[in-house]
């Protein structure tokens, strides 16, 4: 009988976070793939799972790592799937291993549990009917314009290094735009900073530390881009003979969406890899 794949995610800062299923889940799994095996040790043995078989899975052999994972799965082995911290998939590895496993008709299993992501949207205080997970905030001007066009409140990751340069390029787009930076959450030193882009911008003007993330009101005027909409019409041209990471360029010119989420909408990776 096959065995399957448990999505585990994991504390982002506070230890009592982890949940009773993702603890019988680690506990009953024959392999963890995991993002770096000794911090992943000592995370276990912080909660308590200890002595299980670790594996690393990360973004330089997840692709290999991911069909090994789904052979041992075939011949009944149960794998466990957690990253550093949070959610694996979610600007992590696993994404490449879920669909392993879906193409070859294993059992994928997703527990609830941490993320930065939705912590954030609703410390923020901002509209959250729809809201859009951007990923790390783009570096270009206009790619950043296009965060601000959004009708969705928009979250993203940032690192405390670029935290005061992102800023910066943000108020001088939109100063008056109602945002949130997000700074170790759920950690000792957890800090929410609500406010305008311009007055973040004067608040955070030099580095900082810790994990980012902000979080952007959306616009009063502006759409949505449709994404489906965007990859149907990436894929057309692609199936035509154009190279991924040109028509993906095109593709977001005239839709809005951004092109490394389009590139990796269509290869499941991002171009960087």
């Amino acid at each position: 009988m096959p065995g399957k794949l448990t999505v585990c995610p994991t504390p982002i800062g506070n230890l009592g976070d982890v949940t009773e299923r993702v603890r019988a889940a680690l506990y009953e799994a024959d392999v963890i793939a995991c993002e770096d095996t000794r911090r992943a040790g000592r995370l276990l043995e912080l909660i308590e799972v200890e002595g299980l078989k670790l594996l690393s899975y990360h973004e330089g052999n997840e692709a290999e790592r991911a069909r090994e994972l789904a052979q041992s799965m075939e011949r009944g082995e149960n794998v466990a799937l957690i990253s550093d911290a949070g959610t694996p998939g979610i600007s992590d590895p696993g994404f490449k291993l879920i669909r392993e496993c879906i193409e070859r008709e294993l059992e994928v299993e997703v527990l609830p549990g941490p993320t930065s992501i939705t912590v954030a949207l609703l410390a923020s205080g901002l509209p959250t009917h729809r809201w859009r997970f951007q990923g790390f905030l783009p570096r270009r001007t206009g790619e950043l314009e296009r965060v601000l066009q959004s009708a969705d409140t928009t979250i993203a990751f940032e690192s405390p290094k670029r935290l005061p340069e992102s800023l910066a390029a943000l108020a001088s787009l939109a100063p008056d735009r109602p945002a949130a930076v997000c700074r170790e959450l759920t950690k000792l030193h957890e800090e929410v900073a609500r406010g305008t882009l311009g007055e973040l911008s004067r608040r955070f003007r030099d580095e900082v530390r810790g994990e980012i993330v902000v979080v952007i009101g959306p616009s009063a005027g502006g759409t949505s881009p449709d994404i489906g909409f965007a990859v149907d019409a990436l894929r057309g041209l692609v199936r035509s003979g154009a190279r991924p990471r040109a028509a993906a360029g095109v593709v977001s010119a005239l839709t809005g969406v951004p092109a490394n989420e389009l590139y990796k909408q269509l290869t499941g990776r991002s171009p960087r890899e």
